[in-house]
């Protein structure tokens, strides 16, 4: 800790640039990412499938696919570049401290009760998470009926957006508040010592959404049904009594009210597990692809990816909390921000955020490698559980439907991929392709699509 007590007064000094350094380090990570994307933009322009693909993939389906994923680049330079417009705004014109100010205004109408920080806290940030929606809204509308429509992906109502819309505002209006409570009471609480404290109060946070998410949350926008009895569940089953998961319950989602996007995942609690498999993943393929599938689930179980993952995230936080120390009480960088005379903790740590970029970045990169690390892993484990064609298939169908990117720039692929392409995948089965997977309803389905990356 005393390394961070130096680090912290070694920043902290009068005139510092704190406002040029952060527009300098979101200018760059503007233009890396524009980079990548345009070196991925090359390749969505070419004419032929990957060689493991030629055989699986019909040209007119792999066109099909390259014209998705220009659109979606297209449309990403553009939501990008007013992301970056927007972000500069907001520093140029120094609204953070105008907000804040704004805000405090509003508690005047309430009772005495909700005038200290905590309170004037939780109605800035509820506040700034509604201008944030309201600024992307045109974009995400545009999103919805224009790019997804287009291709066919969308399935969503105006009625059904402006409901999803609503209803994750009563859910950003209930949760935010007592958790922004916490966070703040206890670094008041505990001052220089809230790291410990932040930290475990971050984790129960994260093992208590296991359990509210699919029991409180997920209803709300989706219908949870139990899987019916037959050939699907049987396997499911079996499959569960192999590997000695302990499944308690086989739902069916009804993914299919807003796209035709397909996966299955699982739940729960470390001896009471669910699993869910999306109605269109069930109509689009055989009964054992639906079960290959669940194997490479399942496999990320087995070989305590999960579990890894979860304390990769701890250390994440860890290490996040630990460097908020340091930047907690610099009073330059609040100064350079137009707090001089207030020192609010929730902006404190929307700063620190900001100047962490550079480091997200790495953190990103990393991430992504384990993740497809695991991906492969899991992979394996479904091919020696004997489903090697079943996954395969069932890999190829899903890329079809959804027209997912089927070949992409290392560099790009490397940054913004949690999963392997299915080029990579297919490779590393080592499958031989017997058949056109993707022949049998290539003209019925023109393709039916999903957004996303899947499995």
């Amino acid at each position: 800790m005393d390394i961070l007590q130096r680090l912290a007064r070694f920043l902290d000094r009068p005139l510092f640039p704190w406002k040029k350094l952060i527009i300098g380090f979101s200018v760059a990570q503007y233009c890396f990412e524009e980079f990548l994307s345009f070196r991925q933009y090359r390749v969505l322009k070419n004419t032929k499938p990957p060689k493991v693909l030629e055989k699986e993939v019909s040209q007119n389906v792999y066109d099909k696919s390259q014209e998705y994923g220009r659109a979606k680049a297209k449309f990403g330079f553009v939501r990008g570049l007013w992301g970056q417009i927007q972000n500069i705004a907001f520093i140029h014109f120094d609204v953070l401290p105008k907000l804040w100010s704004w805000t405090g205004d509003l508690l005047r109408f309430l009772p005495a009760r909700f005038s200290g920080e905590i309170s004037h806290s939780i109605v800035f940030v509820l506040t700034f998470i509604l201008i944030q929606q309201v600024l992307s809204l045109p974009a995400n509308v545009y999103h919805t009926f224009v790019l997804e429509e287009k291709f066919g992906f969308n399935k969503q109502t105006p009625k059904l957006f402006v409901t999803d819309m609503i209803k994750s505002n009563l859910l950003a209006f209930a949760f935010v508040p007592p958790i922004l409570a916490g966070f703040l009471g206890i670094v008041k609480k505990t001052g220089n010592q809230f790291v410990t404290y932040l930290w475990l109060f971050a984790a129960v946070l994260q093992v208590s959404s296991i359990t509210i998410y699919p029991i409180f949350i997920l209803p709300l926008f989706n219908k949870l049904s139990p899987l019916e009895e037959g050939k699907l569940k049987a396997q499911t089953e079996a499959l569960a009594i192999k590997l000695k998961f302990p499944l308690h319950e086989l739902f069916v989602i009804d993914g299919s009210k807003r796209s035709v996007h397909s996966n299955a995942y699982f739940f729960g609690l470390p001896w009471k597990k669910h699993i869910v498999i999306y109605d269109t993943l069930i109509e689009k393929s055989r009964e054992e692809e639906v079960v290959a599938v669940l194997a490479h689930e399942l496999g990320h179980w087995s070989l305590g990816h999960t579990t890894k993952l979860f304390g990769v995230s701890q250390i994440n936080i860890f290490y996040i909390f630990s460097l908020f120390s340091v930047f907690i009480n610099n009073n330059s960088l609040y100064a350079d921000f137009g707090f001089v005379r207030e020192h609010p903790i929730i902006i404190g740590f929307i700063l620190f955020s900001d100047a962490l970029a550079p480091m997200d970045l790495v953190i990103k990169l990393l991430m992504n490698i384990m993740s497809r690390r695991f991906e492969f892993q899991a992979d394996e484990f479904a091919r020696n559980l004997g489903y090697k064609a079943e996954l395969a298939s069932s890999l190829i169908k899903l890329q079809i439907q959804n027209l997912s990117t089927m070949d992409a720039d290392w560099m790009y692929a490397s940054y913004h991929f949690s999963h392997p392409i299915l080029s990579e995948r297919l490779k590393a089965l080592d499958w031989t392709p017997t058949e056109k997977v993707g022949e049998e309803k290539s003209e019925q389905v023109e393709v039916e699509k999903a957004t996303g990356r899947e499995l």
